[in-house]
């Protein structure tokens, strides 16, 4: 089917009272308008023109997008206009919806243009009933119940205000007729802009068949003027892919503290324990087990990963690791099958061998582990010489002991140990023990000259 559709996204969104475009605030962790255009790519329509304002709106979504740019806030028939010479030759039906509406389910923008066309109609209007319409334009039907016009609530009368079907801000128009009836609207209206609105009412009068598509769930159409909005908004777009993942076999102990953005993917058998939060892109193969306070951050787990009570961030996790609790696994790292980073560790922009472990208390930073490795208690790359980052290569089967500092630029050699509490600043060759540390010194008696000591001082004061 040739369908094109128009996002209106021009709008400053003052209410929302940010720096940040109203549009490019995320929802799930995508920006609102991308979940719009995400919608009308699942019904089907690949022709899509995004209407954006002079600001970095377009700049933040892409070149995959096509945009025009309505240079004044003139309103949304006027927004609709600037999309005129992208469009002709188009010879199909147009979607018009807003980019700060992104609830609506693909089938529903399906059976919308499914409904304007079987009925013939030039234009349709999507519609809703709620309880409370403030702030909407209200559809006034005749006695009939055919469309007459939409009312903006700043000129609508006592009467009109009373009523309780809205205008949801979305609507299919044939694009001939549509542009030809955008050219004729007038500012007439207390804000002094072109209201698309208008466009239903001139094809009526034209006796264009202007159709409405009342929807049963009021909520799809929810539009995002401010935090508190785009609260609701969250909250219900959240419900709806936990309710997903739950069906597609995914186990969830306590789903209202699981968080999981819109972009993420689950496999059968994960399952989420509760205060977990799943961002961006993140993958998680079958049987792994997050959380509880767990966070991943565009993160890539194999199958049978456990991170508990930990962050890991931008990084991949081979299949049967562990990590946490408490850990911090930072960008650019990849931690092996098998492997094990235990409690309080921070792994920076290093590759962690299979089977290799990381038990506890120690900061591995631009490192490259082997395999089989263990690391002790309390160890420290040294990569950062204020200047310039170092990396630090460990390689297969090295025993690192606990505390031990590794100086960076410093190669650790395959099947060598280091002692305890030894500062590495030279390479350590293959099977060798390095040790870098003073040699203990006991002197005796010390204690109770200390003590006598401490006793005379105390006696002279």
């Amino acid at each position: 089917m040739n369908i094109a559709a128009v996002v209106l996204a021009a709008g400053k969104g003052t209410r929302m009272k940010s720096a940040l475009p109203k549009m490019l605030h995320p929802v799930c962790g995508r920006p609102m308008v991308t979940q719009v255009v995400g919608i009308l790519q699942e019904a089907g329509i690949h022709r899509i023109i995004v209407v954006v304002g002079p600001n970095e709106v377009a700049d933040r979504l892409g070149d995959q997008i096509e945009f025009v740019t309505q240079a004044e806030p003139l309103g949304t028939g006027h927004a609709v206009l600037q999309a005129e010479e992208a469009l002709k030759g188009h010879n199909g039906p147009v979607v018009v919806v807003h980019g700060d509406t992104p609830l609506y389910l693909p089938d529903t923008i399906k059976e919308l243009v499914r409904y304007h066309q079987a009925a013939g109609a030039t234009g349709t209007v999507l519609t809703v009933d709620v309880e409370d319409p403030t702030g909407y334009g209200r559809i006034i039907r005749d006695r009939d119940g055919s469309f007459v016009k939409i009312v903006e609530q700043k000129d609508a009368t006592d009467e009109e205000a009373k009523t309780k079907e809205i205008n949801s801000g979305t609507y299919v128009f044939a694009r001939e007729p549509l542009f030809a009836a955008l050219h004729q609207i007038k500012p007439q209206n207390v804000q002094k802009e072109y209201y698309l609105t208008d466009v239903l009412a001139i094809l009526r009068r034209e006796r264009h068949k202007v159709d409405i598509y009342k929807h049963g769930d009021a909520e799809e159409a929810l539009g995002i003027n401010n935090r508190a909005q785009l609260a609701v908004a969250e909250g219900i777009l959240r419900d709806r892919i936990r309710k997903a993942w739950m069906l597609a076999g995914v186990t969830m102990l306590d789903p209202n503290t699981v968080y999981i953005d819109a972009e993420a993917k689950l496999a059968e058998d994960v399952v989420i324990l509760p205060f977990t939060f799943i961002e961006g892109n993140s993958r998680i193969a079958k049987g792994s087990v997050i959380g509880p306070f767990a966070r991943l951050k565009d993160a890539h787990l194999g199958e049978n990963v456990t991170v508990t009570q930990a962050t890991v961030m931008a990084s991949s996790i081979g299949a049967g690791a562990v990590v946490g609790p408490y850990s911090y696994i930072r960008p650019h790292c990849h931690i092996g099958a098998g492997a094990r980073i235990g409690g309080f560790c921070e792994i920076k922009n290093t590759v962690i061998g299979s089977n290799s472990k990381v038990p506890h208390l120690s900061y591995v930073g631009d490192t490259d582990v082997g395999s089989d490795v263990n690391i002790g208690a309390g160890t420290i790359t040294c990569n950062y010489d204020g200047a310039e980052k170092h990396r630090t290569i460990i390689e297969d089967r090295a025993f690192i002991g606990s505390n031990c500092n590794l100086v960076a630029p410093v190669v650790i050699g395959s099947d060598s140990y280091l002692g305890a509490g030894s500062t590495i600043t030279g390479n350590v060759p293959p099977g060798a023990l390095g040790v870098a540390r003073s040699r203990q010194r006991n002197i005796p008696d010390w204690a109770g000259k200390w003590g006598k000591k401490q006793s005379e001082e105390e006696e002279s004061r």
